[in-house]
């Protein structure tokens, strides 16, 4: 009996050299000539935190920037960033200093579950790049195609409009490594000489037994 011969429907992909500029690093990889610029980032460069959601491009929780301009890499082929440069969500900060949005997420209630924050993240870096003071509608209009179901926006929209002042300010967000004053000085020193447990009474010793309780019984006592 001749053994049966399968024959895929697609050609298998021919690998391929790939590399690009990712978050300031460079970094090269062999990759499928198919491969999804997602799945390249996530799988291959260790950027977790950008998000896989639809796959369809509706969420925007892919959202990178390519070039500096936001690109969806659930819609994208790796081969057409070769070479590029790359931002992810974990190339925003600066150091130890956080991007304003960054800290105006955490402080104006910007973010709640967090799958869909770096998205808005680096649709909203890439905004507050080309226009340090964007109006309302500005702002929602750049956030168009990113999907959150726990904010409502508006606390994203307050986000942004803090983040705005920052930038416009020119001062930076806080180093969140730097050494602070205790905020209860006096405190630790009290507690450490005030004992919290409450005192126990020691226990009373038992009264010494009588010496005649002790002296044992005489010979009439007994009977005898």
């Amino acid at each position: 009996m001749s053994k049966s011969i399968r024959i895929p429907m697609l050609p298998r992909p021919n690998e391929i050299d790939w590399a690009a500029e990712i978050n300031g690093g460079e970094f090269h990889t062999n990759i499928e000539s198919n491969a999804i610029l997602l799945d390249v980032l996530r799988d291959q460069a260790g950027s977790l935190g950008t998000k896989r959601g639809c796959d369809m491009g509706t969420c925007g929780c892919c959202s990178v920037l390519v070039n500096g301009k936001p690109r969806l890499s659930c819609l994208m082929l790796a081969q057409e960033a070769n070479g590029a440069s790359i931002t992810t969500v974990e190339g925003l900060a600066n150091g130890h200093h956080l991007h304003p949005i960054q800290e105006t997420f955490t402080t104006h209630g910007g973010s709640q579950c967090g799958f869909c924050t770096p998205g808005f993240l680096v649709v909203i870096s890439a905004l507050l790049e080309a226009n340090p003071t964007p109006s309302d509608p500005e702002i929602k209009a750049a956030i168009d195609g990113n999907l959150c179901r726990c904010t409502g926006y508006q606390q994203i929209v307050d986000s942004v409009r803090a983040a705005s002042e920052i930038i416009t300010s020119k001062s930076q967000t806080p180093d969140p490594t730097e050494a602070h004053s205790d905020p209860h000085p006096g405190l630790a020193v009290e507690s450490a000489n005030t004992s919290t447990a409450p005192q126990v009474p020691e226990a009373e010793a038992p009264e010494a037994a009588s010496s005649e309780a002790m002296e044992p019984a005489s010979t009439q006592e007994r009977g005898e």
